[in-house]
């Protein structure tokens, strides 16, 4: 059986994408109507060395993506006997109890209902949706949730879900999210197997992580032996080589507040906005927007996009443009889905087909996802 063939929707800057890639999957077809995003797409795909889409970038917004091409991009695929995949986060800040909250009437919202009826409208053999948690546990939201379920098991979708936290698969970040999954296939086993787990639910949280400590600038701590380290900041820090990364100088420079970056203590997250990361600790959620301000833990600064990056999981070969704005660096790095999860997520689905070892991973990140595990 061919590679699946992977059409991807709210791309972003590809960090799903290049998930299912290393795992053998084909990106072919590639919407994303933020062109900032879908500009930092094809930058970080040349950087890479990685091939385009087949299908090409497009950059209209999913309502307005033309049905008759889609289908005979998917129907092109069918000739060669390829499954045919769609992925995709739509926007998520309606369902987030942070965000906006207004749900399925939110502009953001509506999207989620147009990328079902996208998949129900053209049956790709699965897909993959990911959203907040919030879609899934805050009551009114759930409601609307459950209906888009009952479309697409009346499309033919045997669905499966599950809360997934990003630690889990190895990122250096506490981040929750939905994801739902359907098949069409009624022949493949009835239960779903979350193989691309490192750590199982909740057992990363389970060690002795250090608390917050006096902030001191470029104070040495020593590394605790009882914890994971390859869960930690300082060691994707390391790892990704941050300081000599392309985006290390990109970073938001405070205006006035420095004394008050001085008086967080390393490790202290406890607030909305200045959150100090422990360098022996994962992250909280990467979510830059909303004056949400993450510190880098024993430097008076904010982090680097290249260190959001590396919190990210992504490759250090991963980059994004110079002539990107900060604020859509942050953006995208935030929105987008840890590299290692995507990674998982896409272990997790080729199990579940059938599917054998991906033979065309990417020379980049092979080793990468290895170390990381």
């Amino acid at each position: 059986m061919e590679n699946p063939s992977i059409f991807s929707f709210f791309s972003g800057a590809g960090f799903l994408d290049l998930g299912f890639e290393t795992e053998g999957y084909d990106i072919c077809y590639v919407n994303e109507h933020h062109a900032p995003f879908l500009d930092a797409y094809r930058y970080s795909r040349e950087k890479m060395q990685l091939p385009s889409p087949r299908y090409g970038y497009d950059g209209a917004s999913i309502e307005e993506i033309i049905p008759d091409e889609i289908s005979a991009c998917i129907d092109e695929e069918k000739k060669y006997g390829k499954r045919v995949g769609f992925i995709g986060g739509p926007p998520c800040p309606d369902f987030s109890v942070g965000g906006k909250n207004r749900g399925k009437d939110g502009e953001n919202g509506k999207l989620s209902q147009v990328y079902i009826d996208l998949i129900c409208a053209h049956k790709p053999d699965f897909f993959l949706f990911e959203n907040v948690k919030g879609l899934y546990r805050t009551k009114k939201h759930r409601e609307f949730f459950e209906k888009l379920k009952r479309k697409v098991r009346r499309a033919g979708y045997i669905l499966h879900e599950r809360l997934v936290n990003a630690i889990e698969y190895g990122a250096p970040q506490d981040r929750d999210r939905i994801i739902l999954l359907g098949f069409r296939d009624q022949n493949l086993p009835k239960n779903f197997i979350w193989s691309g787990q490192v750590f199982s639910e909740g057992a990363a949280f389970e060690f002795d992580w250090p608390k917050a400590e006096q902030f001191e600038v470029e104070v040495v701590r020593d590394r605790p032996m009882s914890v994971p380290i390859e869960l930690s900041v300082q060691y994707w820090f390391e790892r990704n080589d941050v300081d000599n990364h392309s985006n290390a100088k990109h970073c938001f420079k405070p205006r006035a507040g420095l004394e008050r970056f001085l008086t967080v203590a390393e490790g202290d997250d406890s607030r909305k906005s200045y959150k100090r990361l422990h360098r022996w600790r994962y992250s909280p959620t990467a979510a830059y927007g909303n004056n949400e301000v993450h510190l880098h833990p024993y430097k008076a600064r904010r982090i680097s996009v290249a260190e959001a990056l590396a919190i990210q999981s992504l490759p250090k070969e991963f980059e994004l443009p110079d002539n990107m704005t900060l604020s859509n660096m942050f953006k995208t790095i935030g929105n987008g889905v840890p590299f290692v999860a995507a990674q998982g997520l896409a272990k997790s689905i080729s199990d579940h087909l059938r599917i054998g070892n991906a033979s065309n991973r990417s020379k980049h990140c092979t080793g990468h996802q290895s170390a990381a595990a």
